[in-house]
């Protein structure tokens, strides 16, 4: 009887035997949900297109999320630290700029173009090829090119913070700006080629023409008066989104054999940015007092692109 008592009362489990108990099993809770998400996101990228695995940034999300994170934080302290600096002048260095963001994007346009013509493109329907064809390959790398440019149009934001440019960091712009990258690279690691081409075509061939137009504005005033289709850009700006939307949805009421989440995502995006520019361009056209005297595309194409 007295060997059964000290057993029972050595048995007894404790409240700090309690805890311990309580904190293993939070524990393993934990870590089943983090073996879970590990499982999920790895299984996410092993969907990916393998021809750009090998790809700068393509690997995985993290470099284009790092670059986005640093972009944030540039916007966000930047200005705060040319506060007790002026402006600087980067006339050589915006005009070197646009000259190369003109032949990027011209460059990039004539790919698409001469891509789609010699695969027989379908602008109404056009599954990706994710065949190791040269053909295949050259487009899946003008797609590459096209989110690689993007990480290059931040360059933009950047200049706008060193001339102490601030007012023109509003929300459209960087929320335009950082997005792009993180869409295309979505677009590129799963779908490069395809749908995808068209629209990417139709943007690059507005940067060309919007990127020649600041080149030539930034030429000083004897060249304004031969810039007299400006505001059709505005409205060239506008159209775009409309005519991507079209066929993006396009694809989802029909039998074409694309990635449907794309489709949709994409639809999402371009709905957000005709909000946002339709905002941005009612304020700037149609409720501006008559006595501002102000340029609305100046701002409105340097704050969208």
């Amino acid at each position: 009887l007295v060997m059964e008592k000290e057993i029972i009362e050595t048995s007894e489990i404790t409240p700090v035997d309690i805890s311990f108990v309580t904190h293993i099993k939070e524990l393993e809770f934990n870590e089943s949900i983090f073996q879970k998400l590990t499982s999920i996101y790895e299984d996410f990228l092993a969907e990916g297109d393998p021809r750009v695995e090998s790809w700068l940034f393509m690997a995985t999300p993290i470099p284009s999320l790092l670059i986005m994170i640093s972009y944030l934080l540039c916007v966000l302290f930047g200005p705060r630290l040319m506060t007790k600096l002026g402006p600087f002048q980067l006339k050589p260095v915006l005009a070197t700029y646009n000259i190369i963001q003109i032949c990027l994007s011209f460059y990039m346009f004539q790919e698409f173009l001469v891509t789609s013509y010699m695969c027989s493109y379908n602008y109404g329907c056009t599954p990706v090829d994710y065949s190791t064809s040269e053909l295949a390959l050259r487009m899946a790398s003008a797609c590459w090119l096209f989110y690689f440019s993007k990480i290059v149009d931040l360059c933009d934001t950047l200049f706008f913070i060193l001339r102490k440019k601030s007012n023109q960091l509003t929300f459209l712009h960087v929320y335009h700006h950082c997005s792009m990258i993180a869409n295309w690279w979505l677009g590129v690691k799963f779908a490069a080629g395809g749908q995808a081409c068209f629209p990417a075509m139709l943007n690059s061939l507005i940067h060309t023409i919007m990127y020649s137009y600041y080149y030539l504005s930034s030429m000083g005033p004897k060249l304004q008066k031969f810039l007299w289709w400006k505001r059709y850009l505005t409205q060239v700006q506008m159209i775009q989104f409309f005519i991507m939307f079209a066929h993006a949805s396009y694809s989802l009421y029909t039998s074409c054999d694309y990635p449907k989440w794309i489709a949709y995502l994409s639809l999402g995006y371009l709905t957000s940015l005709i909000i946002l520019f339709a905002n941005f361009y009612l304020h700037s056209y149609l409720k501006r007092p008559n006595f501002t005297k102000i340029k609305p595309f100046d701002k409105m194409a340097q704050k969208l692109d």
